[in-house]
């Protein structure tokens, strides 16, 4: 009777899928990394989940960088001073900029999975970025798989 009921969980906890996870990225106007940064500036996450960007201090958004987006996903663009939640569920790598402050570089980069079919474009996509942008993406793009 024992083993059957540890059979039976067993089961059932193989056939459940994991639970998606929420990140929360912090949009600032200094941050570890200088003026007007995502924090963490990069994330790592699983097919499914969902990044949530939060305004913690006013005048961000978060949106999009099409160049950097994996194709036939939508592409998201917040409000401004309002959150925005993404859920990722194709593998790849996806560039977020916020607007008002793309060109003082705040970028961030969400690597959805373990392999980035389109991490050779979003990488050539990298030299057309705004200066500071560029300077903030190079070292985030080259740590993607």
């Amino acid at each position: 009777m024992k083993k059957l009921a540890v059979l039976a969980m067993a089961t059932i906890a193989i056939a459940m899928p994991a639970a998606a996870k929420e990140v929360t990225v912090q949009m600032l106007n200094k941050g570890a990394a200088g003026a007007m940064v995502f924090e963490p500036a990069m994330v790592k996450i699983a097919p499914g989940d969902t990044v949530k960007f939060v305004p913690t201090n006013p005048s961000h958004q978060a949106e999009a960088i099409p160049t950097m987006w994996v194709a036939g996903v939508q592409q998201y663009k917040g409000k401004m001073n309002q959150a925005v939640s993404m859920k990722f569920d194709k593998p790849g790598v996806y560039g977020i900029k916020c607007l008002p402050h793309f060109a003082m570089g705040m970028i961030a980069l969400v690597q959805v999975g373990t392999a980035s079919p389109n991490l050779a474009a979003a990488k050539a996509a990298v030299d057309k970025l705004a200066p500071l942008a560029k300077k903030r993406m190079a070292p985030l793009i080259a740590s993607a798989k």
